[in-house]
């Protein structure tokens, strides 16, 4: 399971990127709003950090505007994946994109019937937001199930891309269920780092190691 960092935050980026467990980033607008820079200068910098896809976000609503921005974030650099969202001006631009070799990840995915018909116009990744379902009393497991299943019954070369993480927890039932990625926040991917057992186990070899003869 591949695993990318859901962030704009250079610090976050170079961090994770040194941990070696990273495999790509995503972003969005509030997540680049935050940072406080212009957008392009943020996603040149971690294309320079990041050897793996970088998602940008188009915010254009209509074919034309995402075809126009989408075209002009991939030369960029040829880390850049167009973000567009789940629309059906959204699903004509990643049609248009794809069909030019741009590489595409649709967003705001909240049922299978979305991310069937986002693999048909031809998407590289697909993101169900499994989160924000949770949030609203839905169980955003079952659209990962559902999605995976769906897929492996075909050729579709779409990439599931488990987005709106909110614990570790989250993880292990992604990849469970055989999604092909998961984009975490930079909290969550710490946290699947520790445990108090390895914690208390590395404080007690230490302790031990002190009573070895120097």
């Amino acid at each position: 399971m591949k695993l990318f960092l859901d962030t704009a935050n250079i610090g976050e980026i170079r961090e994770a990127w040194g941990w070696g467990v990273i495999d790509g980033v995503t972003t969005n607008p509030s997540l680049v709003s935050k940072e406080g820079r212009k957008f392009e200068d943020v996603l040149r910098e971690v294309c320079s950090i990041v050897d793996g896809p970088v998602s940008a976000e188009v915010v254009s609503t209509d074919h034309e505007g995402m075809v126009k921005e989408g075209r002009a974030l991939a030369r960029i650099n040829r880390r850049i994946v167009v973000k567009v969202p789940m629309t059906a001006e959204g699903l004509r631009a990643t049609k248009t994109l794809s069909s030019e070799t741009i590489r595409t990840n649709v967003t705001l995915v909240f049922s299978a019937n979305q991310a069937l018909l986002a693999a048909k116009a031809g998407a590289t990744f697909v993101s169900p937001f499994i989160g924000r379902l949770d949030d609203v009393g839905n169980e955003g497991m079952q659209i990962i199930e559902d999605i995976v299943a769906s897929y492996s019954h075909y050729s579709y070369r779409t990439e599931v891309l488990v987005a709106s993480v909110r614990h570790p927890v989250h993880l292990v039932q992604a990849a469970k269920l055989g999604a092909h990625i998961a984009t975490l926040p930079f909290p969550v991917l710490k946290s699947m780092i520790r445990h108090p057992l390895t914690d208390i186990g590395l404080e007690r070899f230490l302790k031990d190691w002190e009573r070895v003869p120097k």
